[in-house]
């Protein structure tokens, strides 16, 4: 079948990338000139292990290509995905302005009978907003369908190819059975909805893993307070098969393009329905809190840390990406230089060109010479690289082996045997803090 993908960002990439692996006649469009040269090289512009190879090898069997022109992208096309970020406001207001340009822009060069896509995340009524743009102003018949993402960042490959299910949401019966065609070769459960369902659904999903990280954060720090465990705590709840164990790793909180966006987004779909959220709002709050902690901690042990050096090992908001949208260490680095210290920052991906950090924050090419005389590190992306150092290593680098490890990454054992000061998170059962001498 031949598609088109309005959008070369994460979701439509990925996406693009996968329907063309699945045997489809795929053209991406994207109105950045040099992002779209570069792709027709082969260069992505995400970082996401094993997209480049699948660029390269569905494009050499004449399976995928680029462009620029919507005309050019939608002439064949019998389905054209919508895959346009819609950002959200720090008050939660869902930022329209990009995914109805392209969808204007769309409207006025469909050639065919066409199924319309929408990948991007968008609030409950777009669909049907979509539907009556379409009929005004496309010059052939449009089927307006929902088809939300479930792309883990990092994991996106993986994902795409063993998904959990396939949430599909229209009431038009032909397009349901072509959308199911599409997506056959994927061999993963398909959901069919409504149209307002499948765009709740991601929403609520996000919504609540982001509720379940917020939880287990909250019980760290009551593991602290009692002298428990935390680790020991979630594998204990996570063994409930009611509960499972995936989220309930605690740490300072969660970031991204996703879960900051969405909780905003899910609480300001209700708020325009009239109805209040604490639930959400409570989560929301205590996300911004946690990823406080380190620094707190960190305040706790120093006090002043007015010129002091601080090394912030990691700055992506997870491993595997270089997505910095919404990442703790931003903000991290940000109550550090307000507070005096000199930030040396590393990440393996992540790179200063792509960064708008304070001035007093230095982006280092190694950990070691992120590490090398800091009186405290702060590990806050559990990169392998970063998972690999070792308690020498502190000791040998660093004026103060002084380690606040944001993710539990780290052996507790092995930092207390050569007296490095070690403190993570929710971790307040059998560890001893053990000041440096």
């Amino acid at each position: 079948m031949n598609i088109a993908i309005v959008g070369t960002g994460y979701v439509g990439l990925v996406t693009g990338v996968g329907l063309a692996e699945i045997g489809h006649n795929v053209t991406c469009i994207d109105v950045v000139e040099t992002k779209i040269m570069k792709l027709k090289l082969g260069i992505s512009p995400i970082y996401e292990p094993g997209i480049e190879s699948l660029i390269l090898k569905n494009m050499a069997e004449g399976r995928l290509d680029f462009t620029t022109s919507f005309a050019e992208g939608a002439k064949q096309a019998d389905v054209i995905y919508l895959a346009v970020g819609t950002p959200t406001g720090s008050d939660g207001e869902i930022e329209m302005k990009y995914f109805n340009q392209a969808a204007v822009e769309m409207a006025s060069v469909i050639s065919r009978p066409t199924i319309v896509v929408i990948k991007s995340t968008v609030p409950v009524g777009t669909n049907e907003a979509l539907q009556h743009l379409m009929d005004e102003q496309a010059a052939f018949e449009v089927s307006v369908v929902s088809n939300p993402e479930f792309l883990r960042e990092g994991m996106a490959i993986h994902d795409l190819f063993h998904g959990d299910r396939i949430v599909i949401g229209t009431t038009d019966k032909k397009a349901m059975n072509i959308m199911m065609d599409v997506n056959q070769p994927f061999r993963i459960p398909i959901v069919p909805t409504t149209p307002k369902s499948a765009e709740l659904i991601k929403y609520a999903s996000n919504a609540f893993l982001a509720t379940k990280i917020s939880f287990i954060n909250e019980i760290a720090n009551l593991c602290e307070l009692v002298g428990a465990d935390v680790q020991e705590v979630s594998l204990g709840m996570g063994l409930d098969k009611r509960i499972g164990a995936k989220f309930l790793q605690a740490g300072i909180g969660y970031g991204g393009s996703c879960f900051p966006k969405d909780t905003l987004g899910l609480l300001q779909i209700a708020h325009e329905y009239g109805m209040t959220f604490p639930l959400l709002e409570e989560v929301i709050q205590a996300n911004a809190e946690q990823q406080r902690v380190l620094v707190s901690k960190l305040l706790g042990r120093m006090e002043i840390i007015r010129g002091r050096k601080i090394a912030i090992l990691g700055i992506a908001f997870k491993p595997n990406t270089d997505d910095v949208r919404e990442a703790p260490a931003l903000k991290i680095m940000e109550e550090l230089v307000s507070h005096g210290a000199k930030v040396y920052a590393y990440d393996p991906v992540v790179k200063a060109d792509s960064l708008d950090l304070p001035r007093d924050v230095v982006v280092a090419n190694s950990i070691q010479e992120a590490l090398t005389d800091a009186d405290a590190a702060l590990i806050v992306t559990e990169w392998s690289e970063i998972k690999a150092i070792q308690a020498e290593d502190f000791k040998k680098w660093m004026k103060q082996a002084y380690v606040f490890d944001g993710r539990n990454c780290l052996d507790p054992d092995a930092m207390l045997s050569l007296n490095v000061y070690y403190e993570a998170i929710g971790r307040g059962g059998e560890m001893k803090e053990l000041a440096v001498k």
